[in-house]
């Protein structure tokens, strides 16, 4: 098994060298071969020049995959996904059997995709944990403010409130059992189960340009798979360095569009993986 993790990154130059610290130190102690996929989404300041150094330096297995021009969250962690897709091992059965079996079994092998963001608000050492729940059959991970143990440091008060309505909203109009944070970007995916996604949605898996491609990957994912899992993290706004790269109106407007129009998304979703082609 392969831990790969996506990052996508917009202006996180100051961000970045601490993160790589934690990632250095991460992979130290995690047992499985640990893989970063770095996406540079058309940054204006040197963060390219700090993901290449990393890179060269050896100490993380580091993959940069650069944007020309900022093209949004949404299309940066599609180009991440893609990139881990093409270097992890390929599946022996069908993905979806194999997470079936991994249910049925209480365990599962094979890589993982760890996205997260990468202005150091997210800890890496929360990792393990996810990668351990995969391993017992859980297709999807979700790192959670709304679980036990959960806190967040820094956050503030009105982006607290927003996530706050927002979860309640989602989980009035677009339930997912056993989903209470349905905004948060730090999710851990079983790698077969993202290959059917591809095979069923290609690159219409992520529509969405914006923050909102966090929520319609989830409605999207569970029409393949129940079996989605929360763990309590921390959010540590407090050590992030930099502006916000999160335009709060975009934001409110393509949430508010997902909602409007996610039963439409869902039962498209449902029709689509209805109409995929049979695999051995």
């Amino acid at each position: 098994m392969t831990v790969f993790v996506c990052l996508p990154c917009y202006n996180e130059a100051l961000s970045l060298p601490p993160l790589l610290d934690e990632f250095a130190r991460l992979k130290q102690t995690l047992p499985e071969p640990l893989r970063l996929i770095a996406v540079d989404d058309g940054s204006a300041d040197s963060t390219r020049r700090v993901l290449d150094a990393s890179a060269h330096a050896g100490d993380l297995s580091i993959r940069v995959v650069a944007h020309p021009q900022n093209r949004g969250l949404g299309p940066a962690i599609l180009s991440g996904l893609k990139a881990a897709l093409e270097e992890a091992a390929p599946d022996e059965r069908n993905p979806q059997k194999q997470s079936n079996e991994a249910r049925d079994t209480g365990g599962g092998g094979g890589d993982v995709i760890v996205c997260m963001d990468a202005d150091n608000t997210h800890d890496p050492r929360y990792i393990p944990q996810m990668v351990q729940r995969i391993r017992a059959g859980a297709d999807v991970v979700i790192a959670s403010r709304y679980r036990g143990g959960s806190a967040e440091v820094g956050v503030p008060l009105f982006r607290r409130l927003l996530s706050h309505a927002a979860r309640w909203v989602f989980r009035l109009c677009l339930p997912i059992s056993g989903v209470r944070d349905y905004t948060c970007g730090y999710r851990a995916y079983r790698v077969a189960l993202l290959r059917e996604a591809m095979n069923v949605f290609g690159d219409q898996l992520i529509e969405r340009r914006g923050f909102a491609c966090t929520d319609e990957i989830l409605v999207k994912l569970s029409s393949l798979t129940q079996r989605i899992e929360e763990i309590g993290f921390v959010l540590r706004y407090d050590k992030k360095r930099g502006r916000s790269s999160l335009p709060l109106l975009d934001t409110i407007r393509g949430t508010l569009k997902l909602l409007y129009h996610g039963r439409m998304l869902r039962a498209r979703a449902r029709r689509l993986v209805a109409q995929r082609p049979p695999r051995a």
